[in-house]
């Protein structure tokens, strides 16, 4: 099989791991300030329909529709940030769970975005470089927030958020803050996804997507920013590598993933666990 044949193939595969992995960094960066968040996949689906719309029916530029996509999420977690981040845990789960469930709905009865039909014949812009210029600025820009000041605020807030408090940090302020930017890249993820797969449906955004993008992150691990990336692409590959088990694909999916979160219970890529790994090999053989 020659380049073309291969690509023609499995680009939708390859820039699905693309996408995903962006996913993942993006509810890592909640989860990394102590948010229980299931909004991602809504937040997808939003730039994911606004970037589509900007392109099928107003006829706007890739960029301008990437960039529009991007913003419109941003914009609504700014707004629905304020008084759903004074909850936590599971009442943070449920809340922002109940506001996904609501931009499906909302999709599903709009005459813009194709109602259950959803929208076909989107352009085709997206492209392997798009998808990775997208993740590596990504990297960039969490790497530099991890090593800032709100970073240190992100790790004492996920820690103990009254202890984070009493020190003067505005705790509340900071957890809007992961929220919206992480609402940012979810919703780059969508405006990238909705132009290479040609069609979008409301299903597509839902309760699953949004307990996957979970698990992406949760299996990888989110102690680095390898660790989601890693996650989203395993997740992305499972259906394809298990094809050939049919009917009992998703079960040995379930399988592989109880194993690494019983085994690996912070994730497959931790920093900290390879380090201590490797000090002990270094003892044993000095011993």
């Amino acid at each position: 099989m020659d380049w073309s044949s291969w690509w023609a193939t499995y680009s939708t595969l390859v820039l699905s791991i693309g996408v995903y992995g962006l996913m993942a960094l993006s509810i890592s960066l909640t989860l990394s300030c102590g948010l229980l968040s299931l909004a991602n996949a809504a937040f997808m689906g939003i730039g994911a329909y606004v970037s589509a719309v900007s392109t099928l029916q107003y006829g706007l530029s890739f960029p301008s529709a990437l960039l529009l996509g991007t913003l419109a999420p941003s914009s609504v977690a700014l707004v629905i940030g304020v008084p759903v981040l004074r909850l936590s845990g599971v009442y943070l789960a449920m809340a922002t769970l109940g506001f996904g469930e609501v931009v499906r709905v909302v999709a599903l009865n709009l005459d813009i975005t194709g109602g259950p039909l959803g929208l076909n014949g989107i352009p085709l812009f997206t492209e392997w470089w798009h998808v990775l210029l997208s993740v590596v600025a990504v990297l960039l820009l969490l790497q530099a927030l991890r090593h800032s000041r709100i970073g240190r605020a992100f790790e004492a807030i996920r820690e103990d958020e009254t202890a984070a408090r009493l020190m003067g940090i505005a705790t509340h302020r900071i957890k809007l803050l992961a929220f919206v930017l992480g609402a940012a890249i979810a919703g780059l993820a969508g405006g990238l996804n909705a132009h290479y797969t040609f069609t979008l449906s409301p299903g597509n955004f839902g309760f699953e997507n949004a307990v996957d993008i979970l698990t992406m992150a949760i299996l990888g691990g989110i102690q680095g920013l390898l660790g989601p990336l890693l996650g989203g692409a395993i997740i992305t590959l499972l259906p394809e590598l298990l094809r050939s088990l049919q009917e009992f694909r998703m079960a040995a999916n379930g399988v592989i993933l109880i194993a690494v979160v019983l085994f690996l219970p912070h994730g497959i890529w931790a920093p900290r666990r390879l380090a201590r790994w490797l000090k002990k090999r270094s003892k044993h053989a000095d011993a």
